[in-house]
């Protein structure tokens, strides 16, 4: 059992993060100062201190709990779904989703620099247990005969970067089609790269 204590820390931390995400969204990084972050926490300032003790700090929290949340419903759809088809549909699906919720977020996420960015390694670390479960289902359908002979692993890599590069455009504006829309399109190229040739001639 958690303490009184502990519960209200727990609570003030996630209200603080939230209030971040928020700020963070309409005005970037740059612009944004902690009494901000506290006013729209319904908080002391100094209460902000208790938890974090810079902006970059905050920021790294929000950025941490956001991928963290990704990576959880990634699972539970990519666990959820039947098939190879519909794991590739609800890895890509539900990060365009997210992405799309969290869009000016996201976009700070993207374009912020220096310490700031997250790196290759980073986004491969939250990525990892996903890519890794999707690869697991490439290698059993790839067994089973409903795709053709693949490296699983490095497969599932590619869906990722595709996603993500997709994920991009739309933070640039440059696709307002809805991010099912999209999610098909890249399982449309996708499945065509791993049929079997009997079902590239059939089709």
């Amino acid at each position: 059992m958690k303490t009184k204590q502990q519960v209200v820390s727990e609570f003030r931390r996630t209200a603080i993060i939230d209030a971040a995400r928020s700020v963070f969204a309409r005005k970037g990084f740059a612009s944004s100062i902690i009494d901000e972050i506290a006013n729209e926490a319904g908080i002391a300032k100094g209460t902000v201190y208790l938890y974090f003790r810079s902006k970059k700090q905050i920021y790294r929290a929000v950025l941490d709990q956001d991928m963290e949340f990704v990576k959880k419903s990634t699972l539970d759809r990519i666990d959820g779904a039947k098939n190879l088809k519909d794991k590739i549909r609800a890895f890509a699906l539900t990060r365009l989703e997210n992405a799309e919720t969290r869009k000016e977020f996201f976009r700070i996420m993207d374009s912020e620099s220096g310490a700031l960015s997250y790196t290759r390694s980073q986004y491969r670390d939250w990525l990892r247990e996903p890519v890794l479960r999707l690869a697991s289902a490439i290698e059993d359908a790839s067994k089973q005969g409903e795709i053709r002979c693949v490296p699983s692993e490095k497969v599932a890599w590619i869906i990722a970067d595709m996603t993500r590069g997709t994920i991009q455009r739309r933070l640039l504006g440059q696709n307002d089609t809805p991010p099912s829309e999209d999610s098909e399109f890249l399982l449309s190229l996708i499945w065509a790269a791993l049929a079997v040739q009997s079902d590239l001639r059939k089709s």
